[in-house]
């Protein structure tokens, strides 16, 4: 097939502002490479694809960015800012569209969404969020009445924020293994990776450390300075280590020197990518059982799960985080989640949606 994917208006591929979407699309290209399609991506300007990706083609488009609907109220009128980056992505996906199979849309928003019912090429949404949005919510009720397959989702929790889905398509995700390095030490420090920002939590990991008198190594960008500065000044000066934003070479470098990752999010996660990008490296997650994380780690096995803000647990389970053999992680995620088991369940569904529009 010739499939034309767009990515995320909300910010360009490599800038950390996408968040998962950004690795979620890449590792998709990957394996769709190696299944043998050909592939046109939409892209911000400034977007970079990982260099293993290099038989995309890439097509530039400049804009206003979008405001991410995890920051904006539930009841929030859709709105597009003039010169929209999202509005420019649709016109060109659409013009390359005409020579292609189908549009697959990562954009989690109102308007690629509406155009299912105005296009005449098929275009299929993968849904990175569960509901976050009234108006979108409401407008995916619609769409799926008319075009059942054209949605997928990452996880089954994630679906049932949707509850008029019936049968949802399930597609997980999938990772390039080749670019995560299995360490099995067991004694280095404790990890936390995410967009710093209110959703994910991060204060509750930063007492987890802060109790056992460690430090937090934090990777990711700042997106809220005021929400990082007040967790900081409520701990011990020398408990969180801020790493900043790394591609996934240099992340999955450090983050395998760790010997346990927390995940502590506020919300439901989609999937959880960091929770797999960690297991990868042989690193064992504590996290939350909300969202996709709870059917992502096998409990006792590749690591715990703990009930939503119950940080005694987290705090409990993490003085026996040992006790999780490193590579029965890593084999979880060669059997779950490669590139290639993702990409096939993504052409099997597309395959589908072409099928039935």
């Amino acid at each position: 097939m010739r499939i034309v994917l767009i990515s995320t208006p909300i910010g360009f591929l490599g800038s950390g502002k996408g968040g998962g979407v950004e690795l979620t699309l890449n590792s998709l290209v990957t394996g769709l490479l190696s299944l043998g399609h050909c592939i046109d991506v939409v892209v911000p300007k400034h977007s970079k694809l990982f260099d293993i990706n290099k038989d995309a083609k890439l097509h530039f488009v400049e804009g206003v960015e979008q405001v991410s609907w995890q920051h904006q109220d539930y009841y929030s009128p859709a709105s597009i800012p003039d010169n929209s980056l999202l509005t420019g992505m649709l016109e060109k996906a659409i013009d390359i569209g005409k020579n292609a199979d189908i549009i697959l849309n990562f954009a989690y928003d109102w308007l690629p969404i509406w155009m299912t019912l105005n296009l005449n090429i098929p275009i299929a949404h993968i849904i990175s969020m569960g509901s976050e949005s009234s108006v979108i919510s409401n407008l995916i009720s619609k769409v799926y009445r008319k075009y059942p397959y054209n949605f997928a989702f990452h996880s089954n929790t994630q679906a049932c924020d949707y509850p008029f889905i019936k049968n949802p398509i399930i597609i997980g995700n999938g990772f390039d293994l080749n670019t995560y390095i299995f360490q099995s030490n067991k004694d280095g420090p404790l990890a936390w990776v995410g967009r710093v920002a209110p959703e994910k939590g991060l204060e509750d990991a930063a007492y987890v450390a802060n109790q056992l008198g460690e430090k937090l190594n934090v990777w990711g960008i700042i997106q809220d300075e005021s929400y990082a500065s007040k967790i900081e000044q409520s701990l011990s000066s020398s408990t969180i280590v801020w790493k900043g934003f790394l591609e996934t070479d240099k992340l999955q470098k450090e983050l395998g020197k760790c010997r346990a990752l927390l995940n502590t999010p506020k919300w439901n996660e989609a999937y959880g990518n960091v929770i797999v990008e960690s297991l990868a490296c042989g690193v064992p997650v504590i996290a939350y059982r909300r969202g996709g994380p709870s059917e992502i780690i096998q409990h006792g096995e590749t690591g715990f799960l703990v009930e939503p803000n119950d940080k005694d647990s987290l705090l409990s389970y993490l003085r026996i985080i040992n006790k999780i053999n490193r590579r029965d992680c890593r084999n979880w995620v060669e059997n779950n989640a490669s590139t290639n088991i993702f990409a096939n369940r993504v052409v099997k569904w597309l395959t589908k949606v072409i099928q039935k529009n």
